[in-house]
């Protein structure tokens, strides 16, 4: 017999308690204590027979597509789950509904293409997403994050990303570390008030020297600071055609008015002028006739 308390006697005590309730480790995986360890064994699926109280879920490095949502809301205290290096794309939105408890979330690696407010929005107490390493991710909605307040550590570093709103980060009350890196940044005006967020926000950004614009070809690989001053200087003091038709309108208007006013003041003086003299006049024939 093994000492009481001994890891060998716990981990015996472990071994029946699963053998008790009939519970199973997924092929080609290995499981620890609410452990779930597939890394690496080139799996197409996601693997079945995981134990409903896994607390962490290891699938990375394999050939998955596809997370079904049903069985992913079996593991209802799953609070961290590891899905980099897989074939995950297209559509997530609603996947994780039934793991509300998640905190920690891979998916760097994969093909994502876009991030929607349903991707994420039921993960409430999510604090660290990794959605880095996706080619192919060009677009996340304005408000992808909305309901992922706790949210401390975000990546999207090296995807195929040209724009990101300002609020999108902005409004997470908790955040700390944002990825940028090796993106396709479109430094144009409409980017600018991110950049600016990023100059005078206190959330730190990792690899900032390869946080660059990609376009215009005039701003290429260059860093934010000095694409901020550079947008500074074109778009808050360069006129675009619209502006001159609108100055040209404004200015036509003014010089109609000083025309018009010039006009009637004239009118006014000659009309005045010719009702004095006629006073004069009248007043001259009546003294006349006095006389």
């Amino acid at each position: 017999m093994f000492p009481s308390g001994s890891p060998r006697s716990l981990s015996l005590v472990f071994l029946l308690g699963m053998a008790s309730q009939g519970i199973s480790c997924p092929s080609r995986c290995s499981c620890q204590y609410l452990e779930v360890n597939c890394t690496g064994q080139r799996l197409q699926e996601f693997p079945v027979d995981i134990p409903l109280d896994t607390r962490q879920l290891i699938l990375a490095a394999n050939n998955v597509s596809y997370l079904p949502p049903v069985e992913l809301s079996f593991l209802a205290d799953l609070v961290y789950l590891d899905c980099r290096k897989n074939l995950l794309g297209d559509d997530l939105d609603f996947t994780f509904i039934g793991v509300a408890r998640l905190v920690y979330l891979d998916l760097s690696f994969n093909n994502l293409s876009q991030v929607t407010f349903s991707t994420f929005s039921h993960l409430l107490s999510l604090v660290v997403l990794k959605i880095s390493d996706n080619p192919n991710l060009v677009a996340i909605e304005k408000d992808a994050f909305a309901n992922n307040t706790w949210l401390r550590h975000l990546d999207v570093s090296r995807t195929g990303l040209t724009f990101l709103d300002t609020s999108t980060v902005r409004d997470l009350p908790n955040l700390r570390l944002l990825g940028l890196s090796d993106n396709l940044w479109h430094c144009n005006c409409s980017f600018l008030d991110f950049i600016t967020w990023m100059m005078e926000s206190d959330v730190h950004f990792p690899d900032a020297d390869n946080i660059t614009c990609y376009n215009p070809a005039g701003l290429r690989a260059l860093r934010m600071p000095a694409a901020e001053a550079q947008l500074h200087l074109s778009c808050l003091t360069q006129l675009h055609k619209q502006d001159y038709v609108f100055l040209g309108l404004v200015g036509f208007c003014i010089f109609l008015a000083g025309t018009m006013a010039a006009w009637l003041a004239g009118v006014c003086a000659v009309i005045y002028e010719a009702h004095a003299s006629k006073g004069e006049e009248e007043e001259e024939e009546e003294e006349e006739d006095t006389a």
